[in-house]
Order: C-alpha cells, then structure tokens, then sequence
C-alpha cells in the first residue's frame, strides 16, 4: 500500500454548487476557441501528436477524471504550462525546448493534471462569493489568454487592471501542495522518475534569481526552496525508475528548434557542429548529386532530423531529402520522418513520390492526423480535388475540431469550383477560432448559392447555433 500522504483525496463532487461539470466543459471550449482565435495555438501536427500523447499516458494514471484532456502547445517561448476548465492543458514550446528530459516536461504536464482533476479553478471561484461564476469564469478565461498571447489577454479584459485579473488563475499554496503531491505519484506510476519535478522546479528558481524576469510558470504557480525539498522528500517515497527520453521527445525539441526558432542559417550551422563533434567527418556537399552517409546513433538522430528541417526551411532540398530519405530507411513509420519528407517532395513537385510514401501509411492508419493531412494536401497540390475532399470530408467526421482540415477541405472546395462548400468549410473554421462575426458571413456567402430548400434550412440551422453561441459569449 503507498505511503498515506501519496493518497488521493475524496473531492467528491467538490465546486457542483458553482459550476457544473457540463458548464465547466462548455466554458473550456470556448476558451480555447478564443486562444485560437488570438493565433497563439501551434498547429503542428507532429508536436500536437507528441503532447497528447505524453499527456495520454499520464492522465490514465490519474484519478477523478471526469472528461477527454486535450493538451495543445502554444508557440511561445516563455517556460509555461497552463490548465483551465474542461481538461484543457496548454504548453508553451519554450517549456518543450528547454526540458533536459522527457522526465521534467512530463513533471509539468502531471501538476497540471493534478489541478485538473482536483477542480482547482472551480474550488477558487466557489471561494470567491461576491462575483457571479459566469463573471468569475469571464475573468478567468482573460487570465488564461494573457498567459498564452499577453496582448490577446488585455484585450479581452481591457476593463480593471491585468495584475489583479491574472491573480484570478494563481494558485494557492494548498492547491499548488495538493497538485505537487498528486502529479508526482502520477509521474511515478507512468513509470518517470519522480525526482524529475524537484529537477525541473529547482532549474526554475535558479533562472528566477539569475534573471531580472520571473519564468511565466512561476508567475502563476507559487514556488519555493521549501516546496522543492518537499518534492523531494516525496519522490523517495515512491519507485524511482527512469525511463529514457523517448526519441519523439527528442526528435520534437529539435523540431521546434528548426522549424520556429533563430534563422535557418543558424540553426544549420548549429546542428552541423552538434553533428561534428560526434562523426568529425559528417558534412554536407553542395552538390545535389552527392549526399553524405549517415551514421544513426541515439545521439545524433535527432540532430540530423533537426538539420534536415533546417535545410528544408532554406530552401537546400536536395539535401533535406537525402538526410530525410535515409532517416527513413531506419523507422519506416516514423511519422516526423514522413511530415518532413512530404513537404520536400511537395516543394519540388514530386507528387508521385509523396503518394507512394504515403498510401501504405493511410491504409495501415486511417485518420492519423499526420498521415491524412499529409497524403490530402499532397492529393490537392498535384490537382487531384476530389480525392483530397473525400479523404478530409472522412477525417472531419472523427475530428471536427481539427484546424488545419477545415482550411485544407476549403481550398479543395475552392479549386474544385464548389463556392458553397467553400463557404460551408470556411465557416466551420472561424467558428473553431470563436470569430463568429466572419463564421455567420461565411454562411450566408453559402446560402446565396444553395439551389434547394433542405440545404438552405440547414444552412439557416447553423446560422441560428453560431448567433446563439456568440450571445452566450457576449454574456460571459
């Protein structure tokens, strides 16, 4: 049996009174329809297919989870995480970049799952008689977009002052004990190390006292040298096994490095030396016709790959292709691999190529986000619409939510010369970014070429959902 103070608290039905469990759902999404909308949110396939799936293997060693989570990444490079009402975790990439191991991001991402299940907003806006949950939740959802885009979050709540609407989502010391305790047996019994949480606090206080700027996470999650003791203290109490980073986890970090930070120039030079202090050797021909062998070892895989985006980004696609091809060659299936290769053979206008790469793949993994993204765009660059629509039109059913398909679907529509449809995805997507204003134009656009009656009362039904969702906004 674990020791007593590893136990679970009974929270029971904890915070009903201010705001259900259906409420609080509702109230998450549209939160992070907003963050969508103030373009904060990655879409990245790759590193969205990474988060939820780390988040995945803890929150199944969780207790009192009480809907799906769903963890995005913010393309920001402050060191933060954030949680808010429905199971939303947000991760800055900055927090992914700067991690050690795959240990200290899934420290993070295990407190916040803690606040989560423990209802640790709702607990405080129950604390906070004097305002209504509604205006609670508004102020809230404000806190949460300065967190993620400060200039978003201002706006959105222009009136009083940001320092005392952000305290609205500062933890207390209670919660922040009970989430440290709580994330950290969940940690260890995803099979991480659980001193990875002291390790990665204690790298937090260190960067707070060389630096004139508190890390973001710090801003919001009180911490202290007694708390990081206190973490300590009970990772002894628990198994201490300590999986190696996965390469995913790798092979992420050197993608957002490549792919949204300093210059591709930078970053090939970088990577290049990274490369040569391993294989003194390696080095890149100018010539299209020659490519360097690789060496594939643990330590340099995700160097190469990270080179590889790089080149990519600067337009050297003869190289890119080579390292990616040989990459691929040792993990067929490895779909950061594929990612990158299909935009090489896209930007040189290698469809068949990109086809036969990803066929097998769609076959084996239907609606992988990845793959069907991929093998779509691939399908509408080389003219072929109506099979693009067909494949996204499937896709869309499983995921409606998905950004990136909406947006793809509707430059198919519009190739194919289907304005109504257009109209009809293009709606789709506003409203998955909260501009409502635009989604209801969208769909008007579309009426106008409706030619029967179903279709316009259907597009009429939609016009009534998104009215009626933007007044629910407009009262929060």
């Amino acid at each position: 049996m674990l020791n007593n103070k590893n136990a679970l608290p009974d929270i029971g039905v904890v915070g009903a009174n201010t705001l259900s469990i259906e409420e609080e759902q509702s109230i998450g999404k549209m939160i992070y329809a907003q963050l969508r909308g103030q373009g904060g949110v990655l879409y990245d396939p790759v590193v969205q297919e990474y988060i939820q799936s780390l988040g995945n293997k803890l929150v199944i060693h969780a207790d009192n989870t009480k809907y799906p989570f769903s963890f995005f990444v913010i393309n920001n490079q402050a060191l933060n995480a954030f949680a808010f009402f429905g199971g939303h975790i947000g991760v800055h990439t900055g927090l992914i970049y700067t991690t050690e191991n795959e240990g200290e991001l899934a420290s993070v991402l295990a407190h916040e799952i803690a606040h989560v299940t423990q209802r640790h907003i709702v607990r405080k806006m129950q604390a906070q008689e004097r305002s209504s949950p509604m205006q609670i939740a508004s102020l809230i959802g404000g806190a949460i977009l300065m967190m993620a885009s400060p200039e978003a979050g201002i706006a959105a709540i222009s009136a009083g002052n940001a320092g005392a609407i952000q305290s609205n989502i500062n933890y207390t010391r209670t919660f922040e004990k009970e989430a440290d305790r709580i994330g950290i047996k969940i940690l260890s019994d995803a099979g991480y190390d659980p001193f990875s949480a002291a390790d990665i606090f204690s790298r937090m206080m260190e960067s707070k006292r060389w630096s004139s700027q508190t890390p973001a996470f710090l801003q919001t999650h009180p911490l202290s040298l007694n708390r990081v003791a206190e973490a300590r203290n009970r990772a002894e109490n628990l198994p201490s096994s300590r999986l190696r980073n996965s390469l995913m986890f790798d092979l992420v970090k050197a993608r957002i490095k490549a792919r949204y930070y300093f210059t591709a120039q930078h970053n090939i030079i970088d990577f290049t030396a990274q490369i040569q202090k391993q294989l003194p050797d390696f080095k890149l021909y100018d010539s299209v016709d020659k490519q360097p062998k690789l060496i594939i070892t643990q330590q340099t895989t995700h160097l190469y790959y990270g080179l590889a985006i790089a080149l990519l980004r600067n337009k050297d696609y003869a190289q890119a292709q080579g390292l990616l091809e040989q990459l691929l060659t040792t993990s067929p299936e490895n779909l950061a691999y594929v990612d990158a290769l299909a935009d090489v053979y896209l930007e040189q206008s290698e469809f068949q190529q990109a086809v036969t790469m990803l066929v097998p793949l769609a076959q084996k993994l239907p609606n992988n986000e990845i793959v069907t993204l991929n093998f779509a765009n691939v399908l509408h660059k080389a003219g072929q619409q109506k099979q693009a629509i067909e494949v996204l039109k499937d896709f869309l059913m499983i995921n409606p939510g998905n950004v990136l398909g909406h947006q793809l679907i509707s430059d198919a529509y519009a190739a194919s010369k289907q304005p109504m449809l257009m109209h009809q995805a293009n709606a789709e997507f506003y409203q998955l970014l909260s501009i409502y204003g635009k989604a209801i134009d969208e769909l008007q656009f579309a009426y106008n070429y409706a030619d029967n009656f179903l279709t316009k009362q259907r597009i009429r039904a939609r016009i009534n959902q998104f009215r009626d969702i933007q007044q629910q906004m407009a009262n929060m």
